[in-house]
């Protein structure tokens, strides 16, 4: 595994935050989800979920390439788990 490039860092805060910001979105009803860090985190840790998950069950969407559809969907799918199991946990 090698280093981290910027541009790699970049590509991630960006996936995350569309991801995070879609999945605010779709669980609390406004424009602008969880506000701009809030999306980003929260998009950044649902795309390692959904990368595990798609990763596991071999689920490919978008075919090989580098930045993908399949990418963005697996970070929202991973986003939104992330946010159930909060308010799962929060209840």
């Amino acid at each position: 595994m090698g280093a981290l490039s910027t541009g790699q860092i970049i590509v991630w805060v960006i996936i995350g935050g569309l991801a995070g910001a879609v999945a605010g979105m779709i669980v609390r009803g406004r424009k602008r989800g969880f506000g701009v860090i809030g999306n980003i985190v929260i998009g950044l840790i649902g795309a390692l979920i959904g990368g595990i998950i798609f990763d596991y069950f071999n689920v490919n969407l978008a075919g090989d390439i580098v930045f993908s559809a399949n990418d963005l969907i697996a970070a929202i799918v991973g986003s939104l788990i992330l946010l159930f199991v909060l308010f799962l946990v929060r209840r």
